[in-house]
């Protein structure tokens, strides 16, 4: 272990812990996130970085130059919350109607420790290093976004390795896991519109009832998974929102419904995009009515790099003990847009769990629940873990 390091980490967290509580209380949401740029500038002021902000986005950019030429390691954190009402009940909870329900508060705060604790050996490094504080994780394509505005040159030549942590409010706190290949899901958005013609509840045959054939292109859409896709390249279908009508005694015109799409490589996610469009128009072509249908892409897959993925187990057994890790038997089928990073740069992604150890472990509320909590005693840990991360593969070049 870095004993020095992890010295420092310790010493950092309670600073890391308001910092973290601070961007708790007031979250915002998607692209633009004025006031936590604001927090995250000043939380980086002092530490002689050269520091960029976005042009379509809140982001910040921030390198670190070491005390020796070498090659660049980018670390990420995100920055946005979730259009969720809080209900946690902490002290420090969100009252605007917004809520850091997916710990990006933890990663920004995380992030932060990691600048601190690479600017405190600088002179000891082999290279430089880019932060990444992302916006519009949740939907937005931030990471598209920094990209596009030139993150991964922001050092002067493309990092050879990019990392970061994601926390998870369902795993017991402190325990990291990952595995190598392919960790997160693609995503993308299947919208459809179905349109019929409006009548009198009474005499359905007069009318063409939308609301019935929405209804069964979703069945549809379970059955078209389970006949059409191997079991072992798995596809998830959630329907999200489903709309249409203004009075129980009114047939409309319209129906509507927006699912959500998961999937694990490009050749299923490509006939998804395709396939999906076309079964929603045949269905309603066969009852006599019409569907605009369209499919979304969102995400790619999220894939470590193999040998990325092991250098993080490895610093995590030798950083935390070989009971503080975990490798993922099965993907995650959530969706992460630092899988646009994976894409052009080798690197790994991983899970910190931060689940308050009183809480009972069989009924955690996860992610994305109103009533998500996450021990930011972790804080450090996870600092010091993306710390020395960016440490060793600088120094093996």
């Amino acid at each position: 272990m870095n004993a020095p390091l992890a010295a420092t980490a310790a010493e950092l967290a309670p600073g890391l812990i308001e910092l973290r509580r601070a961007l708790h209380a007031e979250p915002e949401l998607g692209l633009h996130l004025p006031r936590t740029q604001e927090k995250v500038l000043a939380a980086l002021d002092g530490l002689d970085l050269e520091i960029t902000t976005g042009i379509r986005a809140s982001s910040v950019v921030a390198v670190l130059r070491g005390g020796r030429p070498g090659p660049a390691v980018l670390l990420r954190g995100d920055m946005d919350g979730l259009p969720i009402t809080e209900r946690t009940g902490l002290p420090y909870a969100s009252a605007n109607g917004a809520m850091h329900a997916c710990g990006h508060d933890l990663h920004t705060a995380g992030l932060v420790g990691a600048a601190r604790l690479l600017a405190g050996v600088r002179t000891d490094l082999p290279g430089d290093v880019i932060f990444m504080f992302q916006p519009g994780e949740e939907g937005y394509d931030g990471a598209g976004v920094m990209i596009a505005e030139g993150v991964l040159d922001a050092a002067g030549a493309p990092p050879v390795a990019a990392y970061g942590v994601h926390v998870a409010a369902d795993l017991p706190r402190g325990l990291f896991a990952t595995r190598p290949g392919r960790l997160m899901a693609a995503y993308g958005v299947f919208d459809v519109t179905v349109r019929g013609a409006g009548g009198h509840g009474s005499r359905p045959h007069r009318a063409l009832d939308p609301i019935q054939v929405a209804a069964e292109i979703v069945t549809a859409l379970q059955v078209f998974v389970t006949r059409r896709f191997d079991v072992f390249d798995p596809v998830v279908i959630t329907v999200g929102e489903f709309s249409g009508g203004t009075a129980h005694n009114v047939i409309p015109e319209t129906a509507r419904f927006r699912a959500g799409v998961r999937s694990f490589s490009a050749a299923t996610s490509d006939r998804l995009a395709a396939e999906l469009p076309e079964l929603a128009r045949h269905i309603a072509i066969g009852h006599g009515l019409t569907a605009d249908a369209t499919f979304e892409t969102m995400y790619p897959a999220t894939v470590n790099d193999p040998a990325e993925a092991q250098a993080y187990a490895a610093t995590a057994i030798e950083l935390f003990g070989a009971n503080r890790f975990e490798e993922l038997a099965e993907p995650r089928t959530g969706s992460e847009d630092f899988s646009r990073v994976l894409q052009q740069v080798p690197g790994s992604y991983g899970f910190l769990g931060a689940a308050p150890p009183e809480l009972d472990q069989d009924a955690l509320p996860g992610n994305h629940s109103p009533l998500a909590l996450f021990d930011d005693a972790i804080l450090g840990d996870q600092a010091l873990l993306l710390a020395e991360l960016a440490i060793r593969r600088l120094r093996a070049r």
